[in-house]
């Protein structure tokens, strides 16, 4: 159960979506129910009728920033930069006049301390330090510097999507987005929220289930690989999140009803999980979750979970096989492949129950 490769399975190439569904909430759903391990086909708009008004629904309504930036160094070799904490980047260029945040950086060599890399729009950056992989980056302009990311910046695609998302390709900027997200500072969409569209959000709560947001600004850690063979030994990176306080009293208040508290995305349980005290209380308030969730965990808040079908190996399927049991997740996965369901970020949806 702590063993890394417990949680791998073989899924075919053509699985992986490279392309998202035309109309969001027409994809596949899967409906698992966690407890007798029976699984239902169903497309994802009908999950109006799994709902009910003594659920509440949370989702996190992070937005996804352009923060992929193509430039050059000084000697003319080209670079490809990451944004790694834009929350970071916005303080500093509130406080300081500057953007400077860590960031990732790929190169045929890496840049040096004090060495100069250069973007489109007269923008660039300022390499400050280098420490484990990560690079401090300061940002110089003209211009402000949102208005010039927003311009010549792309999306940070996922890299198991194998095709370019330049400007003129499939609209990322749009596609890559729940479309209630609102708070900018993710470099990686909460995927189980794109499968929402605004008719299917105004049905559900038409229907009596409210909706309530939280943000947690997805990081690159949900890239990551895990290199550890046991997964206990594994550290998450930390990421930024916020619940209101009107958020935690509507969570709370529903919990004292013993009604379904259902998260949209393992971004949310895990801020939820997060944000939950010993005494079983949601707290409001910002903060950093590096909360790490693989089976043998208890979990406080959230009872049922809506997610995407994830890699092998990966924190994200150690955390549904926590929720669900690992042995009737990898059996859900293996009639979803049977299935021909379409894997990760712009693949099919799946309800936990």
């Amino acid at each position: 159960m702590y063993q890394l490769l417990d949680y791998d399975f073989t899924l075919p190439e053509m699985l992986i979506a490279q392309k998202p569904k035309i109309n969001r909430d027409q994809s596949k759903l899967l409906v698992l129910d966690k407890n007798s391990g029976k699984i239902t086909h169903q497309s994802f708009f009908e999950i109006v009728e799994l709902l009910s008004p003594s659920d509440l629904l949370v989702v996190n309504n992070t937005k996804v920033i352009p923060g992929r930036l193509f430039g050059h160094k000084e000697t003319g070799g080209q670079v490809e930069l990451l944004l790694l904490d834009y929350m970071e980047g916005m303080q500093n260029l509130e406080n300081k006049g500057k953007f400077e945040c860590p960031c990732l950086i790929k190169a045929s060599k890496h840049p040096q301390k004090g060495s100069w890399l250069y973007f489109d729009m007269d923008l660039k950056a300022e390499i400050i330090e280098f420490h484990e992989g990560i690079h401090r980056v300061r940002f110089w302009s003209a211009g402000h510097f949102e208005t010039i990311l927003e311009a010549i910046g792309r999306v940070p695609l996922p890299p198991y999507i194998k095709r370019d998302n330049d400007l003129n390709a499939i609209d990322d900027r749009n596609t890559y987005q729940t479309v209630y997200a609102e708070k900018k500072g993710a470099i990686a969409a909460p995927t189980a929220g794109l499968h929402f569209s605004p008719q299917l959000i105004e049905k559900i709560q038409s229907d009596g289930t409210p909706i309530v947001e939280i943000t947690l600004h997805v990081g690159y850690g949900t890239f990551l690989p895990i290199r550890v063979n046991d997964i206990r030994n594994h550290k998450m990176h930390s990421e930024r999140f916020y619940i209101s306080k009107n958020a935690a009293d509507m969570i709370n208040q529903k919990k004292k009803e013993n009604g379904r508290i259902i998260a949209v995305g393992t971004t949310s349980v895990r801020a939820l999980e997060y944000a939950t005290n010993k005494d079983g209380i949601v707290s409001d308030g910002p903060g950093t979750c590096d909360l790490f969730i693989y089976p043998g965990y208890q979990f406080q808040t959230v009872s049922g979970m809506i997610t995407n079908f994830h890699l092998p190996k990966s924190s994200l399927i150690m955390l549904v096989s926590a929720f669900a049991g690992r042995s009737t997740i990898l059996s859900a996965y293996q009639e979803a492949i049977q299935k021909n369901y379409r894997f990760f970020s712009y693949g099919d949806a799946m309800f936990i129950k």
